[in-house]
Protein backbone atom coordinates (compact mmCIF):
# COMPACT_ATOMS: atom_id res chain seq x y z
CA UNK A 1 0.00 0.00 0.00
CA UNK A 2 1.21 3.23 -1.34
CA UNK A 3 1.80 5.95 1.70
CA UNK A 4 0.94 9.42 1.18
CA UNK A 5 3.25 12.41 2.82
CA UNK A 6 1.17 15.47 3.18
CA UNK A 7 3.11 18.41 1.95
CA UNK A 8 2.74 20.61 5.21
CA UNK A 9 2.24 23.86 3.33
CA UNK A 10 -0.98 26.10 3.73
CA UNK A 11 -0.52 27.03 0.08
CA UNK A 12 1.01 25.67 -2.72
CA UNK A 13 4.92 27.58 -2.80
CA UNK A 14 5.24 29.58 -6.27
CA UNK A 15 7.50 27.91 -9.08
CA UNK A 16 9.62 30.84 -10.68
CA UNK A 17 8.15 30.64 -14.34
CA UNK A 18 10.42 30.34 -17.55
CA UNK A 19 13.29 32.36 -18.69
CA UNK A 20 13.76 34.69 -21.42
CA UNK A 21 17.22 36.25 -22.75
CA UNK A 22 17.20 39.15 -22.56
CA UNK A 23 20.92 40.97 -23.67
CA UNK A 24 23.48 38.25 -23.32
CA UNK A 25 26.59 38.51 -22.42
CA UNK A 26 28.85 36.54 -25.04
CA UNK A 27 30.71 33.04 -23.94
CA UNK A 28 34.35 32.97 -24.48
CA UNK A 29 35.06 29.41 -25.34
CA UNK A 30 38.76 29.70 -24.46
CA UNK A 31 37.55 30.22 -21.18
CA UNK A 32 36.30 26.08 -21.23
CA UNK A 33 39.29 24.56 -22.99
CA UNK A 34 38.60 25.21 -26.71
CA UNK A 35 42.09 26.97 -28.95
CA UNK A 36 41.25 30.42 -31.05
CA UNK A 37 41.52 28.54 -34.20
CA UNK A 38 42.11 32.76 -35.88
CA UNK A 39 44.57 34.77 -35.11
CA UNK A 40 42.72 37.97 -36.02
CA UNK A 41 39.72 39.42 -34.28
CA UNK A 42 36.75 39.21 -37.15
CA UNK A 43 34.73 42.33 -36.94
CA UNK A 44 30.80 41.45 -37.60
CA UNK A 45 28.98 44.42 -39.09
CA UNK A 46 25.45 44.17 -38.85
CA UNK A 47 23.51 44.72 -42.48
CA UNK A 48 20.62 45.57 -40.76
CA UNK A 49 20.41 49.50 -40.16
CA UNK A 50 18.41 49.66 -37.13
CA UNK A 51 19.71 46.72 -35.19
CA UNK A 52 19.63 43.07 -35.57
CA UNK A 53 16.58 40.91 -36.26
CA UNK A 54 17.39 39.43 -32.47
CA UNK A 55 17.46 42.88 -31.30
CA UNK A 56 14.30 44.54 -33.10
CA UNK A 57 12.64 41.03 -31.90
CA UNK A 58 13.37 41.22 -28.03
CA UNK A 59 11.98 44.93 -28.83
CA UNK A 60 8.84 44.11 -29.71
CA UNK A 61 8.76 40.90 -27.25
CA UNK A 62 8.98 43.14 -24.37
CA UNK A 63 6.37 45.63 -25.57
CA UNK A 64 4.17 42.20 -26.08
CA UNK A 65 3.68 42.45 -29.86
CA UNK A 66 2.90 38.78 -31.11
CA UNK A 67 5.08 39.45 -33.99
CA UNK A 68 8.27 38.88 -32.07
CA UNK A 69 7.49 35.79 -32.71
CA UNK A 70 8.00 36.25 -36.51
CA UNK A 71 11.07 38.19 -35.70
CA UNK A 72 13.05 35.65 -33.72
CA UNK A 73 12.35 32.77 -36.28
CA UNK A 74 13.49 34.97 -38.87
CA UNK A 75 16.58 35.52 -36.41
CA UNK A 76 17.38 31.84 -36.61
CA UNK A 77 16.81 31.85 -40.56
CA UNK A 78 19.66 33.84 -40.60
CA UNK A 79 21.95 33.00 -37.68
CA UNK A 80 21.04 36.15 -35.80
CA UNK A 81 21.84 34.87 -31.92
CA UNK A 82 20.17 31.63 -32.85
CA UNK A 83 20.45 30.04 -29.88
CA UNK A 84 19.01 32.92 -27.88
CA UNK A 85 16.27 33.16 -30.60
CA UNK A 86 15.40 29.61 -30.28
CA UNK A 87 15.46 29.95 -26.61
CA UNK A 88 12.71 32.96 -26.70
CA UNK A 89 10.75 30.98 -29.08
CA UNK A 90 10.47 28.06 -26.46
CA UNK A 91 8.91 30.52 -23.52
CA UNK A 92 6.32 31.85 -26.57
CA UNK A 93 5.48 28.65 -27.52
CA UNK A 94 5.23 27.18 -23.90
CA UNK A 95 1.76 29.34 -23.56
CA UNK A 96 0.32 26.86 -26.09
CA UNK A 97 2.22 24.15 -26.98
CA UNK A 98 4.96 22.10 -24.44
CA UNK A 99 5.94 19.70 -27.39
CA UNK A 100 6.99 22.84 -29.66
CA UNK A 101 8.52 24.63 -26.62
CA UNK A 102 10.77 21.54 -25.64
CA UNK A 103 11.77 21.23 -29.64
CA UNK A 104 12.45 25.11 -29.24
CA UNK A 105 14.74 24.84 -26.32
CA UNK A 106 16.82 22.06 -27.66
CA UNK A 107 17.43 23.54 -30.82
CA UNK A 108 19.17 26.09 -28.27
CA UNK A 109 21.23 23.80 -26.80
CA UNK A 110 22.39 22.24 -29.97
CA UNK A 111 23.59 25.37 -31.19
CA UNK A 112 25.05 26.48 -27.27
CA UNK A 113 25.03 23.78 -25.04
CA UNK A 114 25.80 25.53 -22.27
CA UNK A 115 22.29 28.05 -22.76
CA UNK A 116 21.33 28.30 -18.80
CA UNK A 117 18.60 29.48 -20.16
CA UNK A 118 17.44 26.58 -22.08
CA UNK A 119 18.27 24.15 -19.19
CA UNK A 120 16.46 25.91 -16.88
CA UNK A 121 13.19 26.41 -19.43
CA UNK A 122 13.49 23.26 -20.12
CA UNK A 123 13.72 21.78 -16.43
CA UNK A 124 10.61 23.97 -16.18
CA UNK A 125 8.39 22.14 -18.89
CA UNK A 126 9.77 18.70 -17.81
CA UNK A 127 8.72 19.54 -14.24
CA UNK A 128 5.11 20.70 -15.37
CA UNK A 129 4.50 17.27 -17.13
CA UNK A 130 5.93 15.17 -13.80
CA UNK A 131 9.25 14.36 -15.35
CA UNK A 132 10.72 15.27 -12.02
CA UNK A 133 13.91 13.39 -12.65
CA UNK A 134 14.46 14.90 -16.26
CA UNK A 135 13.46 18.63 -15.03
CA UNK A 136 15.90 17.77 -11.84
CA UNK A 137 18.77 17.18 -14.35
CA UNK A 138 18.54 20.76 -16.28
CA UNK A 139 18.33 22.61 -12.69
CA UNK A 140 20.77 21.48 -11.74
CA UNK A 141 23.12 21.75 -14.76
CA UNK A 142 21.32 25.86 -15.08
CA UNK A 143 23.34 25.91 -11.92
CA UNK A 144 26.33 23.86 -13.27
CA UNK A 145 26.72 26.85 -15.79
CA UNK A 146 25.31 29.73 -13.82
CA UNK A 147 25.96 29.19 -10.11
CA UNK A 148 24.45 32.81 -9.57
CA UNK A 149 21.08 32.01 -11.17
CA UNK A 150 18.71 32.33 -8.04
CA UNK A 151 15.75 30.64 -9.51
CA UNK A 152 17.20 27.31 -10.57
CA UNK A 153 17.86 26.91 -6.86
CA UNK A 154 14.65 27.81 -5.76
CA UNK A 155 12.57 25.57 -7.91
CA UNK A 156 15.52 22.27 -7.75
CA UNK A 157 14.76 23.05 -4.13
CA UNK A 158 10.62 22.66 -4.85
CA UNK A 159 11.39 19.92 -6.73
CA UNK A 160 12.89 18.01 -4.30
CA UNK A 161 10.48 18.47 -1.96
CA UNK A 162 8.12 16.70 -4.52
CA UNK A 163 10.42 14.04 -4.99
CA UNK A 164 10.40 13.83 -0.95
CA UNK A 165 13.88 14.23 -1.32
CA UNK A 166 13.58 16.86 1.93
CA UNK A 167 17.05 17.07 3.04
CA UNK A 168 18.70 18.05 -0.36
CA UNK A 169 15.49 20.33 -0.57
CA UNK A 170 16.03 21.83 2.52
CA UNK A 171 20.27 22.48 1.38
CA UNK A 172 19.17 23.77 -1.49
CA UNK A 173 16.86 26.04 -0.41
CA UNK A 174 19.05 27.23 1.95
CA UNK A 175 21.58 27.83 -1.53
CA UNK A 176 19.03 29.53 -2.72
CA UNK A 177 18.95 31.54 0.50
CA UNK A 178 22.34 32.69 0.52
CA UNK A 179 22.31 34.24 -3.01
CA UNK A 180 19.08 35.57 -3.22
CA UNK A 181 17.81 38.96 -2.61
CA UNK A 182 16.65 39.34 1.18
CA UNK A 183 12.73 40.36 0.25
CA UNK A 184 12.73 37.36 -2.25
CA UNK A 185 13.72 34.62 0.44
CA UNK A 186 10.47 34.68 2.38
CA UNK A 187 8.88 31.79 0.79
CA UNK A 188 12.03 29.64 0.87
CA UNK A 189 12.26 30.33 4.75
CA UNK A 190 8.40 29.10 5.00
CA UNK A 191 9.56 25.86 2.91
CA UNK A 192 12.59 25.16 4.80
CA UNK A 193 10.55 25.62 8.42
CA UNK A 194 8.14 23.04 6.82
CA UNK A 195 10.29 20.93 5.11
CA UNK A 196 12.38 20.60 8.67
CA UNK A 197 8.82 19.75 10.35
CA UNK A 198 8.79 16.94 7.87
CA UNK A 199 12.06 15.65 8.57
CA UNK A 200 11.72 15.57 12.38
CA UNK A 201 8.07 13.95 12.20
Amino acid sequence: MARIIKFPLAEKPAKIGLKKVRKRKRINLEDYGQLNMFAQQVKVISLQAHGSLFEKALKLDEAGDATAEVYYENAVKVGDNKADAYCNLGVIASRRDSVKAIDCFTNCLKEEPRHYEAHYNLANIYSEAGNLDLAKIHYQMAIQIEPEFTSAYYNLGLLLAMKEEFKEAIDMLLRYKLIAEPEDSSNAEKLIYNLRKTVNQ
